[in-house]
């Protein structure tokens, strides 16, 4: 059985008072109707080692946004994988189109990222997905396939276990637009297929793979129904307990 999950991306929002407090709402509210999936929380650095005391972890799971794509040394202002795991953290989101477009990420960075990260004992949400141009041409599988092979799919099929896909339409990001349930469906099981040619079906079966495009409580449950997508990577819906929590309990409808 693969993993259900649902991750939060705070990305950078909240100050670090602000984020304990969402941080311990959201703990108080699993603590009292516990979840029926693996629930992470993606907060900026400054936020995880805090955070990290203030959860209960048999609940919540603690993941950075990012890490360098070097062990250490003369790299000022950057934050190694050692140092997101000696915070409490288990998870890090890798690959985020925000970081692939803003900070020029490329294939190759982010291989380096991914080995350091798993070396460190960190599970990796690794995050894939196209363009409004690029699924307007019809290319949207060629372009998450490129973008496993270019940076994940040099990874030993043991290493390959600790990796969370995360499908991210970009045009769905913020914009308020959703891919149907049936088209993100239908993406999801490309990719399953994909790994399953890489590293067989059984590893393609126990990978888990989530739908990050702007899912919400009101549509959580008819996405996470289609057989291939297995939770949410949710980014403004995760910055409100209530409505995060509202999404974690889709898996019990």
């Amino acid at each position: 059985m693969r993993k259900k999950i649902v991750a939060g991306n705070w990305k950078m929002n909240k100050n670090l008072q602000e984020g304990i407090a969402l941080a311990t709402e959201l703990s108080v509210m699993l603590a009292a109707d516990k979840p029926a999936c693996d629930v992470i929380i993606g907060t900026p650095f400054i936020h995880l080692a805090k955070i990290s005391e203030v959860i209960d972890h048999k609940n919540i799971r603690l993941s950075a946004q990012n890490c360098a794509d070097k062990a250490s040394g003369a790299y000022t202002g950057e934050v190694s994988a050692e140092m997101v795991k000696s915070t409490g953290a288990e998870y890090v989101i890798l690959g985020h189109s925000e970081r692939r477009e803003y900070y020029k990420e490329t294939y190759d960075i982010l291989k380096e990222k991914v080995q350091l990260a798993l070396a460190n004992g960190l599970k990796v949400i690794f995050c894939i997905g196209e363009s409004l141009d690029e699924r307007e041409k019809g290319i949207q599988n060629q372009v998450v396939k490129a973008e496993l092979e270019g940076s994940v799919f040099n990874l030993s099929a043991d290493a390959f276990k600790n990796i969370v896909i995360a499908y991210e339409p970009i045009w769905a990001i913020g914009t308020g637009k959703t891919a149907t349930a049936e088209q993100a469906e239908e993406i999801h099981a490309y990719i399953r297929s994909v790994i399953a040619e890489k590293y067989g079906r059984q590893i393609a079966e126990e990978t888990s793979i989530l739908y990050g495009g702007s899912c919400k409580p009101s549509n959580a449950a008819e996405l996470f129904s289609k057989p291939d997508i297995d939770g949410g990577l949710i980014g403004g819906a995760s910055l409100k307990a209530a409505d995060f929590k509202g999404i974690i309990d889709a898996w019990k409808r």
